[in-house]
């Protein structure tokens, strides 16, 4: 099911991550890369200059916008898979950009599976807002700054361990809940309703609301319980659970005015899904 632009982004993801296999071919351990020296850096430079000139030859531009996207993706979580394999101070982060990179990534080819009519490069959230590259900014300072000063605290691996499973369960939350919802699920709230457009209460919508909003919630936090970044714990919860608030009851509005008696009956029968949010405060 998966067009043109969608082909092209899974193809270039995975040549970017494709960096994972270096030590393989440099004959060394992942270690070369967890912590590289010249050898290693010259390897990754010879890595993203071959696979960016390769993306140019097989690309035209339109194509390029993506794929470049993508490989960026695939690069990071390649880079990711070699921090983990080591077992270096920076393992857990190697667990996190895993995890970010195929995020941002899934969210593309998901929707290029179930909506490719509302497909574009901001479906990979990667320039999502200023507020969200603010906060991921301040997550990597907060790793940064407390693994020089408090470098035990990066090290507590059960804890890392939870925010692991909270980042997996969490982003398959979202996805389930973008598979189930097909061509109704958009990154952008809809104003007008579509000829297509039905209110889907199935699947994972027959436990919460707004179960692509969970999962997104819990994958965030989940991010920092992972780093053992206990600030941005704190700031990450409380500003996610303001953000999705005020989404909810955005769309609920809308949905409202699109289904009327229908969503007002599943909204009394089923939660949002998200800790004290109850949802717009309206009735017809």
């Amino acid at each position: 099911r998966l067009g043109r632009e969608g082909r092209a982004s899974l193809a270039s993801f995975l040549l970017g991550a494709s960096v994972a296999v270096l030590p393989l071919l440099l004959g060394s351990s992942p270690a070369l890369l967890a912590a590289p020296g010249l050898r290693g850096r010259l390897a990754l430079a010879l890595h993203v200059a071959g696979v960016n000139a390769a993306l140019l030859l097989l690309y035209p531009r339109p194509l390029y916008k993506i794929a470049v996207r993508a490989c960026f993706l695939g690069f990071a979580f390649g880079c990711g898979v070699l921090l983990s394999a080591g077992r270096s101070a920076w393992r857990h982060f190697g667990w996190y950009m895993c995890s970010l990179s195929l995020f941002h990534y899934s969210e593309y080819l998901v929707t290029a599976i179930n909506n490719p009519r509302s497909l574009s490069l901001d479906s990979f959230l990667l320039n999502h807002s200023f507020e969200y590259n603010l906060a991921a900014l301040s997550s990597w300072v907060e790793f940064t700054l407390e693994k020089l000063l408090f470098p035990e605290l990066k090290q507590i691996t059960w804890l890392s361990t939870v925010g692991l499973l909270m980042v997996i369960v969490g982003d398959c939350l979202r996805k389930a809940a973008m598979l189930t919802a097909g061509s109704n699920f958009n990154h952008i709230v809809q104003n007008e309703k579509s000829d297509t457009h039905t209110l889907v209460t199935s699947g994972v919508y027959g436990w919460f609301r707004h179960p692509s909003y969970v999962g997104w919630f819990y994958w965030s936090i989940g991010t920092q319980v992972l780093l053992c970044n206990p600030i941005c714990v704190v700031g990450y919860a409380l500003a996610s659970w303001r953000f999705f608030r005020e989404r909810i009851e955005e769309e609920e509005i809308t949905l409202i005015h699109f289904f009327g008696e229908e969503y007002l009956e599943y909204k009394r029968k089923v939660p949002s899904g998200l800790p004290f949010i109850k949802g717009v405060k309206l009735e017809l």
